[in-house]
């Protein structure tokens, strides 16, 4: 009973991040509950051989990514876009008002969100999954090391690269030039 007390705890503590990232991995919502499902499916049945080297949301992480390739294979064999534009209304963007912009404002960043988000989805696999843990989810270059299972210097070079890809996608895209923004 104690075991499914920790697995009911670890799934609420974690759903939100387990949602965010499969969303911002696969770029659509078309999925997300059976992809999440499948997340905490796994780690249900891998929980009695975790050795607790890492924290189990490091876990989740891996998992997760691992799920959202899957996604990403399955969308590659049917022939279907990477992400759906036309659901405007349910993103992930309209979560993130700023009550303390003015309309036209908000509009500009809602439209450089969906710029960035679409130009993400044409990065590799490991780019987009590198730069959306870092940027997105604040985990630390070790944390998506161990998630990841690759070392720390693949980590930051994918990093590099794939912000470098993402700021010449955007400015080719738009016209515009973007100024480099540090965390």
């Amino acid at each position: 009973m104690s075991v499914d007390l920790s697995f009911e705890q670890v799934v609420r503590e974690n759903q939100a991040m387990v949602f965010r990232t499969l969303y911002r991995l696969t770029g659509n919502r078309e999925h997300i509950d059976d992809l999440a499902q499948e997340v905490f499916l796994r780690l249900y049945r891998a929980l009695p051989t975790f050795r607790g080297e890492s924290l189990v949301s490091t876990y989740l992480y891996r998992i997760a990514v691992n799920v959202a390739q899957n996604e990403w294979k399955r969308r590659k064999r049917a022939d279907r876009p990477l992400i759906s534009m036309s659901d405007e209304t349910s993103s992930w963007e309209d979560r993130l008002e700023h009550p303390d912009r003015n309309a036209e404002q908000q509009m500009e960043e809602r439209e450089f969100r969906l710029r960035v988000e679409e130009q993400l989805q044409e990065l590799s696999d490991v780019e987009r999954t590198v730069l959306v843990l870092y940027h997105q989810e604040e985990r630390s270059y070790e944390q998506i090391a161990s998630a990841l299972n690759m070392p720390i210097g693949t980590i930051r070079t994918h990093l590099h690269r794939g912000r470098k890809k993402l700021r010449e996608r955007l400015q080719v895209s738009e016209g515009i030039a973007i100024c480099t923004v540090k965390r």
